[in-house]
């Protein structure tokens, strides 16, 4: 078995966390309804179009055009993206700032739109520390695509054999481990810190 060398994280419920309900909350206060308009209007395969590259502008527009009625709340998506990313894990960002000052080579693999991924390095500094980033929204690939992992290990010179990738999605890993990577889903810190001992990565 290869010695880990490269340590890949995802951010988004690993380091960060996300729901789309905070806002919508308190702009749809019925939780039937709510439901149904996360649903259905805007879905995860909606925003992951985002995620892909897609402009904000012309993902709104075309829910709009599905749903004249529903525009203030569609428009609220990204007007509230920010309270969505609600605040850090702070249990996982210690194992993360331990894994870079180990000496490990450490990168983010991320399914991100790329203003929103602006909005969160600003907010969360720590997404600094890491030698880099590879974010779906600025090279038009996603998670579990085989290509996006073949462009961050060529981007950052990575031997996929030597690099072990954390991600809360299973599928996600699933890529990962088809790309030729180790990799493990992230279920909570604890959970890491087991699995990153039992690599030898950390003490």
């Amino acid at each position: 078995m290869s010695e880990i060398r490269h340590i890949v994280f995802d951010i988004g419920k690993v380091l960060i966390h996300y729901d789309p309900e905070i806002p919508y909350r308190r702009l749809i206060p019925d939780a039937e309804e709510r439901a149904w308009f996360l649903a259905q209007v805007c879905t995860s395969d909606w925003n992951l179009e985002q995620d892909r590259g897609r402009s904000w502008a012309e993902a709104e527009d075309h829910l709009i055009d599905l749903h004249p009625d529903r525009e203030e709340l569609i428009r609220a998506f990204r007007m509230h993206w920010h309270e969505m990313v609600s605040h850090a894990y702070d249990d996982s960002v210690e194992i993360f700032k331990e894994v870079i000052e180990s000496g490990y080579d450490v990168t983010m693999l991320t399914n991100f739109a790329a203003d929103t991924f602006e909005e969160a390095r600003k907010r969360f500094t720590f997404l600094n520390l890491p030698r880099g980033v590879t974010v779906s929204g600025e090279v038009g690939l996603l998670k579990p695509q085989r290509e996006i992992y073949k462009l961050h290990a060529e981007t950052f010179s990575l031997d996929p054999a030597a690099t072990f990738f954390i991600d809360d999605s299973a599928i996600n890993v699933e890529g990962a481990q088809a790309a030729g990577w180790r990799a493990v889903q992230f279920i909570d810190a604890p959970t890491l810190r087991k699995d990153l001992q039992g690599l030898g990565v950390l003490p």
